[in-house]
């Protein structure tokens, strides 16, 4: 019965995450970056400008709701995870370097659909009767579109409550368990015969854990999320950076083996990974299961910010996008390639080969720091997906269901932490990857209220770096 589950979900899955979701992707971000006449790179510079005078902004959130820079660091939480770890190692052994170089093409791309997803969420996003923000794509689907589309909605968020258990949780707590671990065995804390327990203990207490923030709420939420990713991403770019300085002089021929790669991997695997639309798909497909870009997933955060400025917050998504895959996902994937590891072209590979690269440059006691680093990642994403999830949950049914959810959401960590998760992880995946399909029907319908919205904010003075959410100018009116 489980060999027959898996073969179908395998088959699903390579569909879903195959041509036809690449062709969508691109497709959705190539109209909103035409449309939009490049935002993402004619306005980078402000974008960073706005958002990192945001990020230091000492203003307070009003009731229900975050700061914008909580926003951030929420969608944050959830799209830096192992993903930046494990999935780059997988995107260079499937697709050699060149893999590297479609994945940066992604990013381009995804900056602006993030964008766009992140600014129709404030958009169209309402307030529960907590008072609390709430948005994302099933809003915008309900609120942007005529009522014969609302059905895109509901689908959505079953997708949605379906792939948090698993991508957002299960797995990530196994990962945290794994790395944990390992840690202790090679420091002789614990032997192989305690692993059994050892597993139990940490699942207990990540559940405890995940269950005391996402049940303090929102703003419990943001207050977790914009001390914790800071801090992981600043230091896993330290130590990631760290190897390159070490090998600086190889950078030049990484570069080129990227560059190269991308159009002839041939030449650069030695013939192993021999296909140029291989090393493009390995890419593109990491980069969007990186980034998120294109899922709608990260908007949810979003639509909590404390805001009046669709564009504004929106300017947050192409700076999301540009840390998460141009920043992160290049730091790891410089790692491998600069370390000198050896990368079996052609066979998956996961986090081992990322943490070999650091290994075989400082030596093995550096595993307990990228073990730190794995579990913060993993534990930002948990809670990240957790607001997903409560937030696909009450739009579907009500509020009162959002605490039984949170409270099984935690006691998943458990299940995690102590069971082999390789179907799991599959199914959610597709789930995952079926996400897209009603995000990208809304993106491509909105796609005329985005550039309406981009219009009437920048035709207004665009030089102010100041915060507006102490401002009661409601969003402009189409």
């Amino acid at each position: 019965m489980l060999n027959t589950i898996s073969d179908i979900n395998n088959s699903v899955n390579s569909f879903i995450w195959g041509v036809p979701a690449m062709i969508c992707i691109i497709g959705v971000g190539l109209l909103l970056s035409f449309r939009t006449k490049f935002l993402q790179i004619r306005k980078f510079p402000y974008a960073l400008r706005v958002t990192i005078g945001r990020m230091f902004s000492k203003t307070e959130s009003r009731e229900g709701a975050i700061t914008p820079f909580q926003a951030v660091c929420t969608a944050l939480a959830a799209t830096i995870g192992t993903g930046n770890i494990a999935g780059v190692a997988g995107a260079l052994a499937l697709g050699g370097p060149g893999a590297i170089f479609w994945m940066w093409c992604s990013a381009l791309l995804g900056m602006c659909t993030k964008f766009a997803e992140v600014t129709l969420a404030v958009k169209f996003r309402e307030k529960n009767k907590d008072g609390e923000f709430v948005g994302g794509p099933m809003y915008y689907i309900k609120n942007g579109l005529s009522k014969k589309w609302h059905w895109l909605a509901v689908i959505y968020s079953i997708l949605g409550i379906l792939t948090v258990f698993g991508t957002g949780n299960a797995t990530q707590v196994n990962t945290i368990t794994v790395a944990v671990n390992e840690a202790l065995i090679n420091f002789n804390v614990i032997n192989e015969a305690q692993l059994p327990a050892s597993k139990l203990i940490i699942g207990v207490i990540i559940a405890i854990l995940v269950a005391l923030i996402l049940l303090g709420g929102i703003k419990r939420i943001g207050n977790v999320t914009e001390k914790l990713v800071p801090f992981m991403a600043l230091f896993y770019v330290l130590i990631s950076f760290g190897v390159i300085v070490l090998h600086i002089r190889e950078i030049p021929a990484i570069f080129a083996s990227i560059f190269e790669g991308a159009f002839n991997p041939h030449a650069v695997t030695g013939g192993i990974v021999g296909s140029f639309f291989l090393s493009m798909k390995k890419g593109v497909s990491r980069g969007i299961f990186s980034n998120e870009a294109g899922l709608g997933t990260g908007s949810i955060a979003h639509a909590c910010a404390d805001t009046n400025e669709p564009v504004k917050q929106g300017l947050f998504g192409i700076f999301e996008v540009f840390s998460d895959t141009i920043v992160v996902c290049t730091m790891t994937a410089l790692v491998i390639l600069c370390s000198g590891v050896t990368i079996n072209y052609g066979e998956a590979a996961g986090a081992e080969l990322t943490i070999s690269g650091f290994s075989s440059t400082y030596g093995n006691w550096i595993s307990i720091f990228t073990a730190i680093a794995m579990c913060c990642f993993a534990f930002s994403t948990v809670l990240g997906w957790g607001l997903y999830g409560q937030r696909c949950i009450e739009f579907l049914f009500s509020s009162a269901w959002t605490k039984p959810f949170l409270i099984v959401y935690s006691l998943v960590a458990v299940v995690g932490a102590t069971i082999d998760l390789g179907l799991v992880w599959a199914i959610s995946d597709t789930c995952n990857g079926l996400m897209v399909i009603p995000n990208l029907i809304a993106m491509f319908l909105l796609s005329g209220t985005v550039v309406k919205l981009v219009n009437v904010y920048f035709s207004k003075n665009t030089e102010t770096l100041s915060d507006d959410s102490a401002s009661d100018t409601p969003d402009p009116v189409l």
